[in-house]
């Protein structure tokens, strides 16, 4: 991994519990500036409850969450925003009823930098033309992977240091699938740190830096992507490979 200094965001001993239910059982991570790291993992293994606590939807009930040096566990979603963390929810969650150009506009609430936001909006059109040519259009007739571009969109809009992406490929077309990954890809050769949970193990692996296998709310396994791809029990557990 990269040096202690490099590290933007850091989770120590998160626990989580829903109920009696302890859904997060004391991990820790590092998310390298600049790195894609990825969390891979069967359903349930807590890895949309661990993306959930860093945005502030979930209170964790032990642990740090550190970004930037500061512990932001127990914020608010608006206040972890702020700071320059975005999240792209599981299931698109875009608002339906608000045109393309209003969800990307939404996405840049907490900015002022009106010259800025024209630049970044550009970035948007050029990374996906499709919702260039749908600015008008309401967000709920968007097609699924038109959906997702979307609410990749409006989180890049924040202008984000680290962004999380929870799902991207989940319900897409195959080849819908390798363009999702192609962009994450692209967002980070721009300079993005983002943190990625995905349940397509080998294409998470492919693109990231450094992953962590989680199972039943506890980190398994962790390594540089590469070697988990390489990784028998990872192959025959999330590869398909006998």
């Amino acid at each position: 991994m990269q040096k202690q200094n490099d590290i933007v965001l850091e989770i120590k001993n998160l626990n989580i519990f829903y109920g009696a239910i302890h859904a997060v059982k004391g991990i820790s991570i590092k998310v390298p500036k600049g790195k894609i790291v990825t969390l891979i993992g069967a359903n349930g293994a807590g890895k949309t409850s661990t993306l959930s606590a860093i945005a502030g939807m979930v209170k964790p009930k032990e642990g740090e969450i550190i970004y930037k040096n500061n512990n932001i566990a127990g914020k608010s979603p608006h206040e972890i925003n702020r700071m320059g963390i975005a999240l792209v929810p599981e299931g698109r969650r875009i608002f339906p009823n608000l045109t393309v150009y209003e969800n990307l506009m939404m996405g840049a609430f907490n900015r002022k930098d009106k010259e800025e936001i024209e630049r970044d909006l550009n970035w948007v059109y050029n990374l996906f033309p499709r919702l260039k040519e749908r600015l008008k259009q309401l967000g709920g007739t968007l097609s699924g992977g038109e959906q997702q571009m979307l609410a990749i969109s409006r989180a890049l809009m924040s202008r984000p240091d680290v962004i999380m992406m929870d799902e991207p490929s989940l319900g897409l077309a195959p080849v819908l699938v390798s363009e999702v990954f192609d962009i994450i890809k692209v967002i980070n050769e721009n300079g993005g740190t983002i943190l990625l949970v995905e349940q397509n193990a080998a294409q998470a692996l492919k693109i990231s830096h450094y992953g962590y296998v989680l199972e039943t709310g506890n980190i398994i396994l962790e390594n540089n992507s590469d070697l988990l791809l390489k990784d028998e029990n990872v192959q025959k557990a999330y590869l398909g490979m006998a």
